[in-house]
């Protein structure tokens, strides 16, 4: 286009057209920024709750599920960690390792003791105060917290009216005082200065815990919340998630606050490794493939070539000691469970009546009682499976005894001994000495009497190859 055929009005209307091409450029800037501060202040809002579960007895399993958790959270960048608990305790070394890692997590976790009727006994309780929030719903439970000595049974609080306090009661007391012995006492110090120091780091009541740990004293839900043990009560998950909105909570070295509202629950679930070894170590399944690799060694030595019970016998006794390995055993029960198998095994070599065998019942049973060194329910093997085991076996024991003495008052039915009190036939005259005939054999023969050919006689005696017969009376 010419510019000399432009005019006044084309150039004004050209200038407005540009205005409005830069102020739609401008506005739409503008609300783009808008719209990116809107998402990211909605982003600070949502995210996502790990949720992990403890329930039953504390184990080697529940503390690799639980660290799995609490590294898989930090993974995803997860705003918190809900574990929810229902525990009667556990092991000294799982509640440690989940401490652990509770305490170098990088996301806060928050512990809620829940639903209704659950408790979060002895380790539950050390959990409890190793979190960065401690819950409860009502209806609830926790404390008990006095440690089960390994090796030794469980460590007997002072009592009330023997108490004295910690330094005292590690450096004044004698030997054995209160029905306490000095592990014991060892024990239970060590669990009060490590539950203290839970308690000092976030800030709760640090003479009820020991309390827990000395007495064994418990609390419900409300009493916890009067004593500063716990920080909420709340009937629900979304209910827990809305009262601890905006607290403040020291992650590490850093103070953080709590943004709960609008957040996602994901339930992380143990994978197949966890699982298998949650298996493996329940203790009556333990104790089931510790029997099982034992008898399956056992038929491989009296079948050499059957491979397949010499085969399964050793996988299962490999899983069975792995299993122990992990559990709190005491082996002297190990040891009295290897005699009982060993003594029943010799009973059937050894004629002893039953005496061996009777024996290895006993040991074996007793074996089964201590072999798991603790009292934490859901720690111990079932006593109905050791006398299902122990019940058929002195069956079989004494099935077997019976059978043996009725074959011992048996005439034999082979061999040279077989023919006493049989009747054989004289091939000759003969007064002292001759010979017989008996089971298609010619004998010499002995008698006391004369003897006629053909007489039948009878065989009261064998020496060595010589018949002492005496006439059939007629």
């Amino acid at each position: 286009m010419d510019s000399r055929n432009v005019g006044p009005g084309s150039l004004i209307a050209l200038l407005a057209v540009g205005c409005a091409a830069l102020w739609g450029t401008l506005a739409a800037d503008e609300s783009g920024q808008s719209k990116s501060a809107d998402d990211q202040s909605a982003g600070n809002h949502f995210g996502v709750v790990v949720q992990l579960e403890i329930k039953g007895a504390i184990g080697p399993a529940t503390s690799a599920y639980i660290v799995d958790g609490i590294q898989h959270a930090e993974a995803e960048q997860a705003r918190l960690i809900l574990i929810v608990i229902d525990t009667p305790g556990g092991l000294d070394s799982a509640m440690r390792e989940m401490i652990k890692a509770i305490l170098s997590s990088d996301v806060p976790v928050v512990s809620y003791v829940f639903p209704g009727g659950s408790r979060a006994a002895s380790a539950g309780t050390y959990i409890l105060y190793a979190s960065h929030i401690a819950a409860m719903a009502p209806a609830t439970h926790l404390g008990a917290a006095t440690p089960v000595n390994i090796g030794g049974g469980g460590a007997t609080p002072t009592p009330p009216d023997k108490e004295t306090d910690a330094d005292e009661s590690s450096d004044q007391q004698p030997e054995s005082s209160g029905g306490s012995t000095a592990m014991e006492r060892k024990a239970v110090n060590d669990a009060v200065a490590y539950i203290r120091g839970l308690a000092e780091l976030r800030g709760r009541n640090a003479d009820w815990a020991e309390r827990a740990v000395r007495k064994a004293e418990s609390l419900g839900a409300e009493e916890a919340k009067d004593n500063n043990v716990i920080d909420v009560i709340a009937a629900s998950v979304p209910e827990l998630l809305q009262l601890i909105d905006g607290r403040e909570v020291l992650v590490g070295n850093e103070q953080r606050t709590l943004a709960t509202t609008g957040l996602t629950i994901e339930v992380f679930e143990a994978d197949w490794r966890t699982e298998l070894l949650s298996v493996i170590t329940n203790p009556n399944i333990a104790y089931m493939l510790l029997l099982a690799g034992i008898y399956g060694l056992m038929f491989e030595g009296y079948n050499p070539g059957a491979i397949v019970p010499g085969v399964v016998g050793a996988i299962c006794l490999l899983l069975a000691l792995f299993a122990f390995q992990l559990l709190p055993v005491n082996y002297a029960g190990l040891a009295l469970i290897l005699l009982g198998v060993a003594l029943i095994i010799a009973e059937a070599f050894v004629p002893s009546f039953g005496a061996l065998g009777l024996g290895g019942i006993a040991a074996f049973v007793f074996g089964s009682i201590i072999l798991l060194d603790t009292d934490v329910p859901g720690l111990l093997i079932a006593r109905s499976l050791i006398i299902g085991i122990a019940l058929p076996a002195a069956a079989l024991l004494l099935a077997m005894v019976y059978l043996l003495m009725k074959i011992r008052r048996r005439p034999a039915v082979s061999g040279a001994e077989s023919m006493l009190g049989k009747i054989a036939e004289a091939l000759e005259d003969f007064e002292r000495a001759g010979t017989v005939f008996i089971n298609g054999e010619r004998w010499n023969a002995r008698a006391r009497g004369a003897v006629h050919r053909g007489d039948r006689v009878r065989v009261t005696k064998i020496d060595g190859l010589i018949l002492e017969v005496a006439p059939l009376e007629r």
